[in-house]
């Protein structure tokens, strides 16, 4: 639940939340419900997270779409986005970029044009150079990002929303950078699935022993979905002044680390594969100007956080069936 100052904000405002069926949308959406908004739940997804909620299934690539969607929205979370492993960003490139430029491109400027009060917009940690650990920059970036496709649709949203600032005066778009975030509703498609919902598909299905790529000592900053959900609503309601601020768990977790934590949740037997790729060694986020701006307080540990996503994926195995995946066909 948020913070009472916090609830008090959204009580009978109209809320729209794109990418309301996502990890991070779920959780701002029942928050909001919570706290006694109006809210809107943007998907393509044909999925119920909160009967509270209006539930709307529209193509956001569509801009006529998205300005009916925004119509008389005090404010907007363009959370939705794509999702994906290292191994299918790199081999199915076009399913991030094309969708990721349109959905974004569209849904700010129907913001605008709809004056929505106050917009937040959810970029990415791979929208960075390559680094280990992640400051959030003062100036524009001209180096490739991490991600190279995802990352640089990512930077054009930024640039969107600077641009904004400079032609038209706009104060009250932020933009937030989240981690690797984890939590009920990801994409348990082991596939093209990140790490945690890829060990626990390979752990649900029987894999024994389940093969974990790399040796284990790559370092990652996993978040989990409801603190950076918070995180978002923080960003809406204080502002970035346009500039991305991270949102993470600022600790850096080592592969072994996580599989030896998920161990305790569920027993099962890993088996590192050195000769597979382990990605980038490390990539860490500093989130001390999200503490010391927007007051971003990440409360749950990586145990409690894997226990909630494993018990919720055991009730919710099939969801991730039922919900758009760009990556198929």
């Amino acid at each position: 639940m948020l913070p009472e100052p916090l609830r008090d904000e959204f009580r009978g405002r109209h809320v729209v939340v794109t990418g309301g069926t996502g990890m991070i949308g779920r959780q701002i959406v029942t928050l909001l419900c919570d706290a006694g908004a109006h809210v809107t739940c943007v998907s393509l997804d044909r999925i119920t997270v909160d009967p509270r909620a209006t539930h709307v299934h529209a193509d956001l690539c569509d801009f006529a779409t998205c300005k009916s969607v925004t119509q008389g929205a005090d404010d907007v979370f363009h959370v939705a986005g794509i999702k994906g492993s290292v191994e299918v960003t790199k081999a199915k490139p076009a399913s991030f970029f094309v969708p990721l430029l349109m959905m974004n491109t569209n849904v700010l400027e129907a913001a605008r044009v709809n004056r929505a009060a106050r917009v937040v917009y959810t970029s990415s940690i791979g929208a960075y150079e390559a680094a280990e650990v992640f400051s959030e920059p003062d100036d524009i970036e001209t180096g490739p990002p991490m991600d190279m496709f995802p990352g640089w649709a990512k930077r054009m949203a930024e640039m969107q929303v600077r641009a904004y600032a400079q032609q038209y005066g706009l104060d009250n778009f932020a933009v937030v950078r989240p981690c690797n975030v984890y939590g009920p509703g990801d994409n348990f498609d082991p596939e093209n699935a990140m790490v945690i919902p890829t060990l626990m598909a390979k752990v649900r299905r029987g894999d024994r022993p389940v093969t974990v790529w790399g040796d284990g000592s790559a370092v990652r900053d996993f978040a989990f979905s409801r603190d950076v959900a918070v995180g978002v609503i923080l960003a809406l309601v204080k502002g970035t002044g346009g500039r991305p601020v991270n949102l993470a768990s600022g600790e850096g977790v080592s592969i072994r680390t996580l599989v030896e934590t998920l161990q305790r949740v569920v027993p099962f037997e890993a088996a590192f594969d050195a000769t597979k790729p382990g990605g980038f060694p490390r990539r860490v986020m500093d989130i001390a100007r999200a503490r010391a701006t927007l007051g971003y307080d990440p409360a749950t540990s990586l145990e409690a956080g894997l226990r909630e996503t494993w018990d919720w994926y055991l009730a919710n195995a099939g969801e991730h069936e039922m919900k758009v995946n760009y990556f198929r066909g």
